[in-house]
């Protein structure tokens, strides 16, 4: 990953873009792609669309990942300007006590925490852990009034962690699900074009997945495409407390993850693996036999059924503030899509043979 690659990278990774307002994320996606895609569109809830244009006779092969973030809502404001939240996604209740947060509000960030009782002044043997719903931020505001006057109902709100490097390649912070996703289609795009496919190659960067995958199901239906793959992080098993029952014997490091069973496609599962292995890429493979909670689900059901498959950045900690990646598996994962991409060509059709 050279230096332009890790600035776009940080930039996606550093501009919130919690669910419903991707907007300012997907402006620096959008620029990024421009610079080498043939066409660049985008639709009234700011999916994003490049596409660069390859033979006639090619298949056409799409890379897509999602733009959007968990977050939370100002649901109320209470009398003593305490924000009341709702949750945008599947925020993690155990671990927003005691987070700094930003407010976007329509003015501006505004500053904020939310509460937590001192330890010293809770029932040791009670539950810590509230629902978001009866969770609060302080922004400092001397009452209601004063807090209505900067923050209105709805106002979206995120946690305030920026994005770190770790030891070696490793890379810990919010919102690797799944800016990393989109990261990768823009650069697998770009390295498609440099190496001058035959296939016409699509990359898309989705809203709101995170509310139900709701952006891919505004597109699925636009982007003509032979076969999708949906990049996106996904659970290992390599740390304390981490699933191997639920996530399979797979670790940060060892590459791409592709999926197996349900809605990833057997024939496009094992042209990804064929250009892997012909292009020197280790993979991991995971278990995913039903339908999966990705964008996956709106592409490979839309216009009568469209081969897809789930192609995974391996990912400690989902849906925290610090969640970590290895950048080394993030770049395999654009080499791979763009390899899979010049191979395309040698494949008929991605139909199972009945």
């Amino acid at each position: 990953m050279d230096d332009t690659e890790r600035g776009f990278l940080t930039e996606l990774l550093e501009t919130p873009s919690p669910s419903g307002y991707e907007t300012r994320g997907q402006r620096i996606w959008v620029e990024y792609v421009e610079q080498f895609a043939d066409e660049v569109r985008t639709d009234a809830y700011g999916n994003a669309v490049a596409v660069a244009e390859g033979s006639p006779d090619a298949p056409t092969v799409a890379f897509t990942g999602h733009a959007d973030e968990i977050g939370f809502s100002v649901n109320r404001i209470d009398d003593d300007g305490f924000l009341h939240l709702a949750p945008i996604g599947g925020s993690d209740r155990t671990v927003s006590k005691g987070q700094h947060v930003t407010v976007h509000t329509g003015d501006g960030p505004v500053s904020g925490v939310v509460t937590q009782t001192a330890i010293h002044l809770r029932e040791r043997d009670g539950d810590e852990f509230e629902d978001i719903s009866q969770q609060t931020v302080d922004i400092g505001a001397a009452d209601g009034e004063a807090a209505r006057e900067t923050v209105e109902v709805g106002d979206p709100i995120t946690f305030s962690s920026g994005v770190e490097g770790l030891m070696g390649s490793r890379l810990a912070g919010r919102a690797l699900d799944n800016r990393v996703g989109t990261w990768a289609a823009a650069e697998a795009l770009r390295r498609a074009v440099a190496a001058d496919v035959d296939a016409t190659v699509y990359a898309v960067s989705t809203v709101q997945e995170e509310v139900g995958a709701q952006g891919a199901k505004m597109v699925a239906t636009e982007v003509d495409a032979d076969a999708v793959v949906v990049v996106d992080v996904s659970h290992v098993s390599d740390y304390p407390g981490g699933k191997a029952d639920k996530a399979g014997d797979t670790e940060l490091g060892g590459g791409p993850i592709v999926g197996r069973g349900g809605a990833n496609h057997p024939v496009v599962a094992q042209a990804v693996r064929k250009a892997a292995a012909d292009a020197d890429i280790a993979v991991q493979l995971q278990a995913d036999p039903n339908a999966g909670g990705t964008d996956a689900r709106s592409f490979y059901t839309a216009r009568g059924g469209v081969p897809t498959l789930n192609l995974g950045v391996p990912n400690r900690y989902m849906h925290t503030p610090v969640e970590v990646i290895d950048t080394d598996d993030l770049d395999a994962v654009a080499d791979l899509l763009a390899a899979f991409a010049d191979q395309s060509a040698e494949y008929e059709t991605f139909g199972v043979d009945v």
